[in-house]
């Protein structure tokens, strides 16, 4: 008899006793919302001079000619450098990484010191975005940087680690590996730090994560600044559990729309023997039709991921392919390639369905319907980003129309049909 497979459990996070050798996994079921009578700031309200962020940042800011915080970096910004726990929540494009990065630049800037603050966050990709945010942000103050991810050398990633850098930027799986085979040094490297981010929380404390977060979060220290970020709120974030004395700071764009208003959203009914068809025949017109739009689409699994690329290059088409079955170089380089318009079509999974930041994606293709609606909200975020324009379709069967009612119902629209 086939042994059933276990749901992934939710995360619990650490709380630490009295004494510390006995480590609690407790669940708080107390939230601290917003209160009525909290200001929200709105984009126009503020500008970046106005947060309370150093003249060497908004000069920074200046030369990306950024001056007009989003919403979730006007209200997050000014409790971070207060010293509060957050929790931000804004949809997918709105400058979230920034919404704790620049704030931890300023802290730093002041008192630097060892490895300061320490970023947890789902995929490589992702890891490898944020580095880049805070190596572009941090250069004026010499910020040192050290990415702790899979599918590099490990021994290369525990020499940085040594060596202390400011901010240390990881996938949970390889840092708690490093924290498991060397608990004498590097382990103790994080026991001082001041910041603790999650970036796409839900995803991390809704996901097979808790195992490897519980390892690291037994050396971190119980006085720190928490900061959770995510596009989509879940119960386990409505649970939060209690990571620190202080009670967090809840910012939540209060938009009931969950994508982006300049995102064109439709779908195509279709029998499932065809499927395939009809996705060449849209990505096709799409790709003549626009000779420099870039088209992202998203398939359920590694293996139909690769089949799909391969059925594209058997058709002369030039794409790219990313999931987590692949080298860690040739998913850079296919990433590379696709931002800089080398190729105009990238098949991927759910790995790049989080966070990235890809330039002037213009049509986001979903071959399958998620099974989870939230996963939809970051799959199309990865279109009409930044104010920009964009389109979605997603392909669906007669088994997908419950799926898509649950979409609908998060995303608070109806899909238009393509026609």
């Amino acid at each position: 008899m086939s042994k059933k497979k276990e749901k992934p459990k939710k995360l619990v996070l650490l709380k630490e006793d009295v004494v510390d050798s006995d480590i609690e996994l407790v669940e708080i079921h107390e939230f601290v919302n917003i209160s009525k009578n909290t200001p929200v700031l709105t984009k126009s309200d503020v500008t970046f001079k106005q947060l309370g962020l150093g003249k060497w940042l908004t000069k920074k800011l200046d030369e990306f000619r950024m001056t007009y915080p989003t919403p979730v970096q006007a209200n997050c910004i000014p409790k971070v450098l207060e010293g509060s726990d957050v929790l931000g929540c804004a949809k997918t494009g709105t400058g979230k990484t920034l919404a704790f990065a620049l704030p931890i630049l300023q802290k730093l800037a002041v008192d630097p010191y060892g490895v300061f603050a320490l970023v947890l966050t789902p995929t490589r990709e992702l890891a490898n975005q944020i580095a880049d945010q805070f190596i572009s942000f941090g250069r004026p103050i010499n910020l040192k940087v050290c990415t702790v991810i899979g599918g590099m050398g490990q021994l290369e990633q525990a020499n940085a680690l040594v060596k202390k850098p400011h901010v240390v930027i990881a996938t949970p799986g390889r840092l708690a590996d490093h924290i498991e085979s060397d608990p004498t040094t590097i382990a103790k490297l994080f026991n001082k730090i001041q910041y603790l981010v999650l970036d796409e929380a839900d995803q991390m404390l809704d996901g097979p994560y808790g195992n490897d977060l519980k390892k690291i979060f037994r050396v971190l220290p119980k006085q720190r600044q928490t900061l959770l970020f995510s596009a989509t709120i879940t119960s386990a974030l409505t649970q939060l559990h209690q990571v620190s004395v202080k009670k967090p700071y809840f910012f939540e764009d209060v938009d009931e729309v969950k994508t982006v208003e300049r995102l064109e959203q439709r779908y195509v009914l279709c029998p499932v023997s065809v499927k395939d068809a009809y996705l060449v025949y849209v990505v096709k017109s799409f790709y003549e039709n626009r000779t420099d739009g870039s088209i992202l689409i998203f398939s359920q699994t590694c293996r139909e991921c690769q089949a799909l690329a391969l059925m594209f290059k058997g058709l002369g088409f030039s794409v790219g392919s990313l999931h987590s079955m692949i080298p860690q170089r040739e998913r850079n380089n296919s990433l590379s390639q696709f931002r800089s318009k080398k190729i105009r079509i990238l098949i991927c999974t759910d790995v790049a369905a989080r966070g990235l930041d890809i330039p002037h994606v213009d049509l986001v293709v979903n071959h399958n319907v998620p099974r989870e609606a939230k996963t939809y909200v970051h799959r199309v975020g990865r279109s009409a980003r930044a104010g920009r324009f964009g389109s979605a379709v997603t392909f669906l069967t007669q088994y997908d129309i419950s799926l898509i009612r649950e979409v609908e119902k998060l995303v608070g629209r109806k899909l238009d049909k393509l026609e």
